[in-house]
């Protein structure tokens, strides 16, 4: 396979630049099968007036014309679904059948912005006082920013522009280095679908470009999702340049596992959310609580590594293949580091797949499923987002105590309780400290119409991500207080602050 070039797109035209180049990897095989340009300041400056000169003119198109690029756009996705996970499934190292499962998350989020024309209504009052109406509608901000990550390189970027966009905003967006191409397949999309040249932008780089995107006079907001340390930088600076920030951190997402819970059925889903996509989801399952007798939590144990060791690892070209490598040689090193430093600490390595090699892909990043019991709360493999295939676990006597042990930790990404008890159920829902909860399910991701985002360290600002709150992020509120007086009938002014009896 020859080595392919990642292209930026600028006001509706794919174009090169003179930055250090961006090598990119198959994880399955450690070949570098791309090389992105780099955008440099210059780059940028272009593509945010382009961008501009763009939103002036869609920002003033009609919500009905608007609406149908959506509609054309959605429509394109969904028939492009399975090239689109190719070639995410190549970059990335998830299977085909996970990447086509982000696609149509991604779809959800395409589909709530096609209704723009029911969202975008505002509201009016008539006759509020004597001949004096107010109304109030909510308006495009201008050109805004998504930096999104590599574990989701289709869905994220489709949980920001299709709202952004349906609201008449203009967007620029900084895939990951580590698997950009889809972006431009998305970028060629929305072209064909009808949007015009300029309102959708792709530039790749690393954390320079990040960094002019934030301090830009001209980008009003900027979304984010990707790990904690990174979330907080891009919030602290965006909001010191004005800018209007929603950044989405990391999570260490908690599944509480009562005594009364179906244990086969459940080992099923903690698997599956603990390793699908090696553990490189932000709303992976990464802990474990166990609650009750040591009996009862060793029957989960060992039920979550017998169907763990079935686990099939391998390329994404094998159909067979379950789960795939993680993105690079240095996530590997650190997941292999936190299992052994864990082990030192007390934790017992119930499944190791620390060594794992995948016959013909030596070269790739593999890591197999790994599970740790009786991990100390004070371990790093407990305290760190792994981001790789690794399920821990802790244990609780009873339910306030595993509730009291997942409110203690820094993140608030998601948390779900396996019970057959409502009233647990919902004593869970009602205490537990998480943007998102599960109930008999592992985390999922909202619909498109909800919305997605934590709370504490997995969350920096004040909306969640999509749905509602994200048409309220890329818009703002304004009201409006009109009279038309008649021709010869004047209306006495006040220096009083106006009230009733002026009305």
């Amino acid at each position: 396979m020859g080595t392919r070039s990642v292209e930026h797109v600028i006001n509706g035209e794919r174009r090169s630049s003179d930055g250090p180049a961006i090598e990119i990897t198959d994880p399955a095989t450690g070949e570098v099968i791309a090389i992105a340009s780099t955008a440099g300041q210059g780059e940028l400056d272009e593509t945010v007036a382009a961008a501009t000169a763009a939103y002036e003119t869609w920002s003033q198109m009609s919500v009905s014309k608007r609406s149908a690029v959506l509609f054309a756009f959605r429509h394109l996705v969904a028939t492009r679904r399975d090239e689109l996970a190719r070639i995410v499934a190549l970059e990335h190292g998830k299977t085909v059948e996970d990447a086509q499962g982000e696609i149509t998350r991604g779809l959800e989020n395409i589909d709530f912005a096609c209704g723009l024309p029911q969202l975008a209504q505002g509201s009016y009052t008539d006759q509020l006082s004597t001949g004096v109406d107010v109304y109030s509608y909510r308006e495009a901000l201008g050109v805004v920013a998504g930096i999104t990550p590599f574990n989701f390189p289709v869905m994220v970027p489709l949980w920001m522009a299709p709202i952004a966009i349906a609201a008449g905003n203009a967007f620029i967006l900084k895939p990951s280095e580590r698997d950009p191409s889809a972006a431009l397949l998305i970028a060629d999309l929305w072209h064909e679908a009808g949007l015009p040249a300029g309102v959708f932008n792709v530039l790749h780089g690393g954390p320079d470009l990040v960094n002019g995107i934030l301090d830009h006079d001209g980008i009003e907001a900027v979304s984010f999702v990707g790990s904690t340390p990174i979330a907080q930088h891009v919030y602290q600076r965006a909001s010191a340049a004005g800018k209007r920030v929603q950044a989405l951190g990391g999570a260490k997402n908690h599944a509480v596992v009562m005594p009364d819970a179906d244990i086969a059925e459940t080992a099923d889903h903690l698997v599956a959310a603990g390793f699908g996509s090696a553990g490189q989801r932000c709303m992976a399952i990464s802990v474990v609580v166990a609650v009750g007798t040591k009996d009862e939590t060793s029957a989960l144990v060992d039920a979550v590594a017998e169907r763990g060791r079935s686990v099939i690892v391998g390329p994404s070209s094998d159909e067979k293949s379950e789960m795939g490598p993680v993105i690079t040689p240095q996530s590997r090193e650190r997941i292999r580091s936190l299992v052994g430093k864990a082990e030192t600490e007390g934790a017992r390595v119930v499944l190791d797949g620390r060594e794992l090699t995948v016959p013909g892909h030596e070269g790739g990043y593999f890591v197999g499923p790994t599970l740790l019991d009786e991990v100390p709360v004070t371990s790093s493999a407990y305290t760190e987002e792994i981001f790789g295939p690794v399920l821990v676990v802790v244990h609780a006597a009873d339910l306030d105590e595993a509730l009291a042990i997942v409110n203690a930790n820094p993140y608030g990404n998601g948390a779900a309780i396996f019970t057959s008890s409502g009233a647990a159920a919902r004593t869970f829902q009602r205490g537990v400290q998480a943007g998102m909860v599960g109930i008999n399910v592992p985390i999922p991701v909202p619909a498109g119409s909800f919305s997605f985002g934590g709370r504490k360290d997995s969350l920096f600002g004040d909306t969640h991500i999509y749905g509602r709150e994200g048409l309220n992020f890329y818009t703002r509120a304004k009201a409006i207080t009109s009279r038309w007086p008649q021709s010869g009938v004047r209306h006495a002014a006040s220096f009083a602050f106006p009230s009733e009896s002026h009305a």
